[in-house]
């Protein structure tokens, strides 16, 4: 089958396209034959080696996180899904492998695909919508009348959570430029401040929970707009001890996880606030949530640009300008 793939870690080039083997499917998978795939920073992360360290992958490997496709096949032990049927999905680490025709993806990270949806918008959801519920709903235990800063609401995170947080009864704040302010305005945000004119701790106060998806620069002004008890919920890191010991890593890994993280879990301690950091899991029985959510016109995927298959590694070139409003999607099918 044709795929893209990493030739070596931190490759200067952009993805080859190669015949790759079929995906050998399990008792327990699903052979999914994809018609859309979406684009995300984690790609260039990945391919950029940073976290080689406890996600090793040997060259040459398929990229891709999110898909959107259909059935081909199931595992002797597969009940939920039969041949024909419309999935989407973010295959768990170590399993993923989207920029290709055909994946192999366990059953416990599928779900139907929004039947509202077409192919490239279900493609759209699955990381960025994982990432959303599980910082919001599983971790951050957002309530009605709550405060979020939701940072970077033009973004692929962003749009989603702002609107999922819209769900569960949030005031919401976000960061995004003046240009796309009346448009996350229009997603669901409350306060929108501009990032290059406004500084978020002169504005916000008392807040009970932050995203952060952001710099470090970032990430210590969090801090200071939290009430006493409130939470910090960082994507982009630092990892702290926990990831570490949830990943099964030994005792040199943590120390250096605790050590990344020192600085803000002193900071988060000293300000009585709580510091976690997220590395979304794949989840199908969420994901067949936010399916529901989004025919009931709750949430609705946002897509800057589609891409053809070929165009593969210009629309990761793309992502990484950081230009992109939502998703950057690739479709298999035109």
């Amino acid at each position: 089958m044709k795929a893209f793939v990493v030739d070596k870690y931190q490759q200067k080039g952009p993805l080859r396209l190669a015949d790759m083997p079929e995906p050998q499917v399990g008792l327990e998978e699903v052979l999914v034959r994809i018609h859309a795939t979406a684009i995300n920073q984690l790609d260039s992360k990945i391919r950029d080696g940073e976290f080689k360290l406890f996600l090793p992958y040997k060259p040459p490997f398929i990229l891709g996180h999110d898909l959107a496709g259909t059935v081909e096949r199931v595992g002797a032990n597969v009940r939920a899904f039969t041949p024909g049927d419309e999935v989407y999905a973010r295959p768990r680490d170590h399993r993923i492998g989207a920029f290709a025709e055909r994946i192999a993806v366990h059953q416990a990270d599928l779900a139907l695909k929004p039947a509202s949806l077409s192919m490239a918008e279900a493609a759209s959801i699955p990381l960025v919508g994982l990432t959303a519920w599980q910082a919001l709903v599983e971790v951050g235990k957002l309530k009605p009348g709550q405060k979020v800063f939701i940072q970077a609401g033009s973004g692929g995170v962003g749009t989603i959570a702002i609107q999922l947080a819209k769900h569960l009864g949030a005031t919401i704040a976000t960061t995004t430029s003046a240009a796309n302010a009346g448009w996350v305005r229009d997603l669901g945000a409350d306060v929108v401040i501009d990032y290059r004119t406004e500084d978020v701790e002169k504005v916000l106060s008392d807040y009970d929970l932050v995203l952060h998806s952001q710099n470090a620069g970032a990430l210590m002004k969090s801090l200071n707009v939290l009430r006493r008890g409130g939470k910090l919920i960082s994507i982009s890191g630092p990892p702290d001890v926990a990831f570490a010991r949830d990943l099964g890593l030994n005792v040199l890994f943590r120390f250096v996880m605790r050590m990344l993280s020192r600085k803000v879990r002193k900071t988060a301690r000293a300000r009585g606030v709580d510091y976690t950091f997220l590395f979304m899991q794949a989840n199908g029985a969420q994901l067949a949530e936010l399916a529901r959510l989004i025919d009931e016109g709750v949430i609705r995927p946002v897509v800057d640009e589609v891409f053809s298959f070929a165009q593969t590694p210009d629309a990761l070139a793309y992502v990484e300008t950081g230009r992109a409003k939502g998703k950057v999607v690739v479709s298999l099918t035109d």
